[in-house]
């Protein structure tokens, strides 16, 4: 022992515990739970949307979503896939390495159905069902939702050239996994992937330069060899790509393997890999054609058409991801609050934190109500045009407003944590980095308003369908009343709808959350979206909900148990 002014010091070698205080206040890990129990909106919505035969796998799924797929998740972010463009002795190889971690959450998604359930098992409710696993799905990692999404949206576009469907629909519905680069006829299954936009014209896919020549006769069906590039290709490691291309007649859509029959990869090759915000684990490239070898999907001329079939469902996706993120938000958020003091109470008994909690939790269950009565009318279209024409305005309306409250929501959530939320550990910068994803994937915010504005143009029945939707709240609450009044009042003026479409579209979205809230979920919610989103002063910052809301009924719905 030896002396430093006059204290004794004592070596960590003699046995002296090195421990300077005990480690309390701080929330007990948020892991081991059944995602789909804890969120007692989804579940409601489900059986409400005519789903309830699917409660009991619902149930078991929110167990496994809420298990080992959350370190799954962690670690697939932690390891990013790497580009391998020539082996060893400088052959071009072009392949793309993922994490172990990654692989697994695609065969436990695939294994699940979430690529095909409504193809593979087509039942009422089915869209509905694979909705909300969807959202559970998504609270453990977002990044394998994107190829699970395109190989989901990839049949209704497959479809439009049944000699093309009949090949790769089986494969694209199978429930195996398999990420070898081989022939997907030997292999038994395949996943699919996207290309559209190109340098020059992104959203714009019309400026595309990419060619098609055709091999033959050309014609739906009939062998095109493809030179070109495109600047972003999700999941470039899948077995097919729809693409898009000018062929004689104009833009096509073109079915485009990355394997061909023989066993050899297509003339595809991976330029680099996108160094992105968000959405790690997944990878996304920049590639190029040299004459690869690709079918067309569709009528010639007719490649945009085409692939919306396949749009529209990833747009389905892209608000059911929000959601997830919003309902993973709230998870945290009251979770941290239940279980941390400061100033001698809880957060969560603190009236200021409650009102924060309670308007996050708010913007999580109108998501969910909005996203899973969306996914209804997928399921009704076929057999009910008012639902098909519900969905096609819907679609665009819901994926604006609900992605785009998902990236102030997440910081929100983060404050609630204070310090301990901006550190990588809790969860909440993943969450954070990945909020803008899904406002900008399939369609940014303009690129959205204004295709609400084409179908309001073209489709007007579908305006009628929406507003015959809300209007099935009529007389329940007189600030919905108000609200739908002037969104009638909105309409008018078709000289400056342009201009006004974000407005517009917001205020639909709006109007169709408040008629679902306030039609079926509890009154206290109900009451609370009216004052906090419709009332005139409404839809300003997180916590910012009038006094008298009752927050206790709305965070008991929403606080994880335990």
């Amino acid at each position: 022992m030896r002396a430093i002014g006059g204290n004794a010091i004592r070596p960590a070698g003699d046995g002296a515990a090195l421990v300077t205080h005990d480690v309390a206040n701080q929330p007990p890990p948020l892991t081991g739970r059944n995602l789909f129990e804890d969120d007692r909106p989804l579940a409601e919505a489900v059986e409400r949307e005519g789903a309830a035969w699917a409660l009991g796998m619902l149930s078991e799924a929110g167990t496994f979503w809420g298990g080992e797929p959350q370190r799954w998740g962690e670690q697939a972010n932690r390891r990013p896939p790497t580009l391998q463009t020539h082996d060893r002795w400088g052959n071009r190889v072009d392949l793309v390495e993922y994490d172990a971690s990654y692989h697994e959450l695609m065969a436990a998604g695939i294994a699940r159905e979430l690529h095909c359930g409504p193809w593979r098992t087509p039942r009422a409710g089915a869209h509905v069902a694979r909705a909300a696993q969807f959202v559970l799905a998504g609270q453990a990692e977002a990044g394998f939702l994107c190829p699970t999404t395109m190989t989901f949206a990839a049949v209704p576009a497959l479809r439009a050239t049944p000699r093309v469907a009949s090949e790769w629909e089986p494969l694209l519905t199978a429930t195996g996994y398999d990420p070898r680069l081989e022939p997907a006829v030997e292999k038994g299954s395949a996943t699919c992937g996207m290309a559209m936009t190109e340098k020059q014209g992104g959203s714009d896919v019309r400026a595309n330069t990419t060619r098609a020549r055709a091999l033959g006769v050309g014609g739906p069906g009939e062998e095109y060899e493809l030179t070109g590039h495109k600047w972003f290709c999700s999941a470039p490691m899948s077995d097919l790509f729809l693409v898009l291309a000018q062929s004689d007649e104009g833009l096509s859509c073109f079915a485009l393997p990355n394997v061909l029959p023989d066993g050899s990869r297509n003339a595809m090759r991976i330029q680099r890999l996108k160094d992105k915000l968000g959405n790690r684990s997944n990878a996304s490239s920049e590639v190029e054609y040299h004459g690869a070898w690709a079918r067309m999907v569709g009528e010639p001329g007719r490649g945009v058409a085409t692939i919306l079939e396949m749009v529209g469902h990833t747009r389905l996706d892209c608000t059911l991801g929000a959601a997830a993120a919003l309902r993973a938000q709230v998870a945290h958020a009251t979770w941290h609050a239940a279980h941390r003091s400061a100033f001698g109470r809880r957060l969560a008994d603190q009236p200021l934190m409650r009102n924060v909690l309670a308007d996050l939790a708010l913007e999580a269950e109108a998501a969910t109500a909005i996203a899973l009565r969306l996914a209804r009318a997928y399921d009704r279209a076929a057999a009910d045009p008012a639902e098909a024409l519900l969905r096609r305005l819907a679609t665009a309306v819901a994926k604006y407003h609900v992605c785009k409250r998902v990236p102030e929501h997440a910081y929100e959530a983060m404050e609630v944590l204070g310090g301990a939320g901006y550190v990588e550990d809790s969860g909440l910068p993943r969450l954070y980095r990945e909020a803008p994803l899904n406002a900008i994937w399939e369609g940014s915010g303009n690129v959205i308003a204004l295709d609400a504005l084409r179908a309001l143009t073209r489709e007007p029945a579908a305006l009628d369908a929406l507003l015959a939707e809300i209007e099935l709240a009529a007389g329940a609450d007189a600030r919905l009343d108000a609200f739908v009044r002037s969104l009638h009042a909105e309409l008018s003026g078709p000289a400056t709808l342009e201009a006004r479409a974000r407005r517009l579209v917001e205020r639909m979205a709006l109007a169709l959350q408040g008629s679902l809230l306030v039609r079926h979920a509890p009154a206290a919610v109900a009451d609370a979206f009216c004052a906090g989103r419709l009332a005139p002063d409404g839809l300003a910052g997180y916590g910012t909900l009038p006094a008298g809301v009752d927050v206790e009924a709305i965070l008991e719905r929403h606080t994880p148990a335990g």
